[in-house]
């Protein structure tokens, strides 16, 4: 019945305010590609001074880079059920991290019931890759190629040793769609390798490439780094502040790498002007990564747990070595792909999220919106330029600030604006009854744990 209601009518792209093709012309490649844990200061593009991540500034001068891009969790499952949805994560049942441990959540996934931007753009004839982490469920129905991806290499948890590919529980957690698959070799170059063959194997037909990587998210380990992770153990990882700076600065750089050489592939198959490339992170660094100026990391509410790099390069169609400052989040990646693809979502299907095609295009993104955020407890709201935070922990007092002359969050303007925090928290309240009622359900976690 889903799937029925799923199906979709193919559009000229010539009748959509883009036009991304002509007639006779192909309909364009699709590629998002994913860091994780990375924060918004980590790219030498970003104003990061200590390393050069060349490949990912090249597609910043190729393309758009964006100032005020958001992911939608401020860690990994929530984000990435955001991301791929197109609904806020709350909606879609996955409002916290999925755990690898088998006292806590391991149960849960993303629900078969919602619809992801690969199974839309199955319909509409794209062939869809995923290779590199998921972190949406653990079990095989919760797998990729039941969410409209034809294949999958990579891993189902939210880490593995990027050596040996071993859970932080002691399961190995390495797959080629529903089954586990031996391979050696260290993460970073292994999930662009698979992502570069799919795209030779299918530069004939529209394609869509997901490529979630794992690179610079915990464990610590550079390309030379053993690894230390093995069967049915929990292994904690003993690194020193040095080792844990040194090992991330290294996957950061074998992450552009991977970047590279996916788009030195496009290229190489003369693939590059009709394939649009979309790069971002799942939510801000920790305590060893930059976020910049911004305050707060991975885990919090504040502007550094979601503020993340992103980049979109579309060579022709994109003004290259442009900046976006328009407000933009996750969700607005699904409704981008639609566009773009010519798809469209059933009527019945609710998106929370809109196309970035006006603010590629340099034009007007439409009316002022508003966006939320929830993790924990933890509320934080956007409208314009003002952001309401509150941490329920502790009963902390409400804030209130005006990012446009503080993105720092150094000034606390609640006192000054009652009325506009008030509204704020109105809209707050009813945002958080919208997206509990009718929200996908998890299933019970075992012994009632969390």
């Amino acid at each position: 019945m889903r799937r029925a209601l799923c199906t979709l009518c193919l559009l000229a792209l010539a009748a959509l305010e883009l036009q991304a093709y002509e007639d006779g012309q192909p309909r364009p490649n699709l590629i998002v590609i994913m860091a994780d844990d990375l924060g918004y200061g980590e790219l030498s593009c970003y104003g990061n001074k200590s390393y050069k991540t060349p490949h990912l500034d090249a597609l910043a001068r190729a393309g758009v880079r964006f100032t005020d891009y958001h992911s939608n969790g401020a860690v990994c499952s929530p984000t990435r059920a955001a991301l791929l949805t197109g609904r806020y994560q709350q909606r879609a049942g996955v409002d916290g991290v999925i755990y690898a441990g088998f006292d806590q959540n391991r149960n849960h996934g993303l629900h078969q019931g919602e619809t992801t931007f690969a199974e839309l753009l199955a319909t509409a004839g794209y062939k869809n890759g995923c290779f590199g982490k998921w972190h949406l469920g653990y079990h095989k129905k919760f797998n990729p190629v039941h969410h409209g991806f034809a294949r999958f290499r990579g891993y189902v948890s939210g880490n593995i040793d990027y050596q040996s590919h071993y859970d932080r529980v002691g399961v190995y957690d390495w797959w080629e769609g529903l089954e586990h698959i031996r391979e050696k070799g260290y993460s970073p170059p292994l999930i662009p390798r698979h992502a570069v063959k799919f795209i030779e194997q299918h530069k004939d037909r529209p394609f869509c490439l997901y490529v979630p990587h794992e690179a610079p998210h915990t464990p610590f380990q550079g390309p030379a780094d053993p690894g230390f992770r093995v069967k049915g153990k929990v292994v904690p990882e003993k690194r020193t502040v040095a080792f844990k700076k040194r090992a991330y600065r290294e996957m950061v750089q074998e992450m552009d790498k991977g970047v590279g050489e996916i788009v030195a592939t496009l290229k190489r198959l003369g693939l590059e002007k009709n394939t649009v490339v979309f790069f971002i992170s799942d939510n801000g660094a920790t305590n060893i990564g930059s976020n910049g100026s911004l305050r707060g990391n991975k885990g919090q509410l504040w502007e550094g747990g979601h503020r993340v790099p992103a980049i979109a390069s579309w060579p022709g169609r994109f003004a290259a070595g442009t900046t976006c400052d328009d407000l933009s989040i996750g969700i607005d990646i699904l409704p981008t792909l639609l566009e773009l693809s010519g798809a469209k979502k059933p009527a019945t299907h609710h998106l929370d999220g809109r196309s970035l095609i006006p603010s590629l295009l340099g034009k007007n993104p439409g009316s002022a919106r508003k966006l939320y955020w929830s993790f924990r407890r933890q509320q934080a709201m956007r409208q314009g330029p003002w952001k309401y935070v509150r941490e329920l922990k502790g009963q902390k007092a409400a804030a209130l600030y005006n990012l446009s002359s503080d993105p720092g969050e150094k000034q606390n303007l609640a006192g000054k604006e009652p009325e506009r925090l008030a509204s704020m928290q109105r809209d707050y309240a009813a945002w958080r009854k919208d997206v509990a009622d009718g929200a996908t359900k998890q299933p019970p976690i075992p012994g009632g744990k969390k």
